[in-house]
């Protein structure tokens, strides 16, 4: 089973911006509406965002509604989710997977840390 590989996370200062990508392998992401998700310390895992397989259709949870936005490029089998104005509490693993998840699609995330 290959698994998705997020990157793209690093410590940022609040306020800053990040572009989260996730390069899907073994599968043609086209197939499938896509998901953002994250875990917090000690929290469970959320969705934050999530699109439809064309791409015209978007979701996004209310913390995150005006900062983040979803996006992909079908061609290259690549999402990405870009983040401005990030606060401390957007501190977690961010993941990628089909929206609802595959259960054994699962990468290794990418950190995303905000200093306040």
């Amino acid at each position: 089973q290959v698994q998705p590989v997020e990157s793209g996370g690093e410590l940022v200062q609040a306020g800053g911006s990040l572009r989260l990508s996730c390069a899907a392998s073994g599968r043609t992401l086209s197939s499938y509406a896509m998901g953002w998700f994250r875990q917090a310390p000690g929290k469970e895992r959320e969705v934050v965002a999530a699109i439809n397989r064309s791409g015209d259709i978007t979701y996004y949870v209310d913390s995150v509604k005006g900062r983040f936005t979803i996006s992909r490029d079908n061609a290259k089998n690549t999402v990405y989710l870009q983040m401005n104005s990030l606060k401390p509490e957007d501190t977690a693993v961010y993941f990628c997977n089909s929206n609802p998840p595959i259960p054994n699609y699962w990468g290794q995330g990418t950190q995303v840390t905000v200093s306040s």
